[in-house]
């Protein structure tokens, strides 16, 4: 019996497709390693046995990529990353094009075609976005489409809030952004589901500023804290996820969750670094107040990318870092760019981010000795 996985419907297609990809890594890892072995004199399979081991992994490999469409080389890995972005790209220029021909011809259009052709193009892009995900095993079309789709919705309330004079509330935020996370799940797609979570985070803030009698569009700009908020109960909204449900669903989707929920907390906290009077903390001086959240943010990414060496997420590492080089820049830029020489700035901030990435190659060293 193979050992590669059933073909997968669309509810289950990215995660197999995952693991199937992680399998071919490990199968290529392990021939240039076995390879290694027999150039050291290490270890050296009879003729008969490693027939019979490249036999079964070229027949897997085959099966796997008839079934998942996986990269089977670092060839063909670097070409899927083009292909990525390009459907990207690809699918926010349609998105812009079908916005902007909209309203180039708004004028010409009746009341019933305004409102009409909008949601016409929503149904549409739906409907083809269940049909590529059907015969296309990558998704490229169906995310392309899926982002047509909820382009269109976008501007199928604005255009009906618009005609009947309805006055615009946050609760937009929670339909448009309700979608892209319904259009993730179902179609196992990364972008809608990270175009969902955004939308849903700006739903959070603006509805915790409505509810303290601001309009809905002030939070974004003057209440920073809830933005904090919403992004870290994004980024541990996976762990409670698994909490209710431990077979955890969409496994892969947890990295999105954590990449945006932390920019969104990071960028927020940085906000608040450089203006305090934005902050909820009204009792506290705003000096205070930046000083605070200076050292919160470089306290949080430090722990950032500690969690993330620990868990061996990438992505936790990768932002954990950036903002903990950002928040270090700031800190020092507070303290010393007034009246010190410019050399002997940067100077010292580059012989701090040597000893941060020193500490840092430390502790993944120590992580890699406990984990062996």
């Amino acid at each position: 019996m193979s050992d590669a996985p059933q073909k997968p419907t669309s509810a289950s297609r990215f995660q197999r497709q995952q693991d199937a990809q992680a399998r071919a890594d490990r199968i290529r890892a392990f021939r240039e390693e076995l390879g290694q072995l027999e150039k050291d004199g290490v270890l050296k399979l009879g003729a008969e046995q490693q027939g019979e081991v490249q036999a079964y992994h070229a027949r897997l490999l085959e099966e796997m990529a008839r079934h998942f469409d996986i990269d089977t080389s670092d060839a063909q890995k670097r070409m899927s990353w083009g292909m990525r972005l390009a459907s990207f790209l690809g699918a926010v220029a349609l998105c812009a094009s079908v916005w902007f021909f909209f309203y180039r011809i708004w004028g010409t259009l009746t009341t019933p075609m305004q409102v009409g052709l909008p949601i016409v193009g929503t149904l549409i892009a739906l409907a083809l976005t269940e049909v590529f995900a059907r015969l296309e095993r990558s998704g490229y079309l169906a995310g392309l489409t899926a982002l047509i789709a909820l382009a269109c919705f976008v501007l199928n309330l604005s255009v009906v809030g618009y005609v009947f004079n309805v006055e615009p509330t946050e609760n937009a935020l929670l339909a448009w952004g309700t979608l892209g996370i319904i259009l993730a799940y179902s179609y196992s797609l990364r972008v809608p589901l990270a175009a969902g979570l955004l939308l849903l985070m700006a739903f959070a803030v603006a509805k915790a500023g409505s509810l303290q009698g601001s309009l809905w569009s002030d939070p974004f700009w003057r209440l920073p804290e809830y933005a904090a908020v919403a992004g870290a109960a994004a980024f541990v909204a996976p762990l409670a996820m698994r909490l209710v449900r431990p077979d955890g669903g969409r496994a892969s989707f947890a990295p999105v969750y954590r990449l945006f929920g932390g920019l969104v907390m990071f960028i927020a906290l940085l906000v608040l670094g450089f203006w305090g009077e934005g902050s909820c903390l009204t009792r506290l001086d705003p000096d205070t107040i930046e000083e605070l959240y200076q050292v919160m943010g470089l306290v949080l990414a430090g722990a950032a990318i500690g969690v993330g060496l620990w868990k061996r997420w990438n992505e936790v590492i990768n932002l954990g870092g950036a903002f903990f080089f950002v928040f270090l820049y700031v800190k020092f830029f507070d303290w010393w760019w007034d009246w010190m020489p410019k050399y002997l700035f940067f100077l010292i901030f580059g012989i701090a981010a040597l000893g941060a990435l020193l500490i840092i190659k430390l502790l993944r060293s120590r992580l890699a000795r406990i984990s062996s």
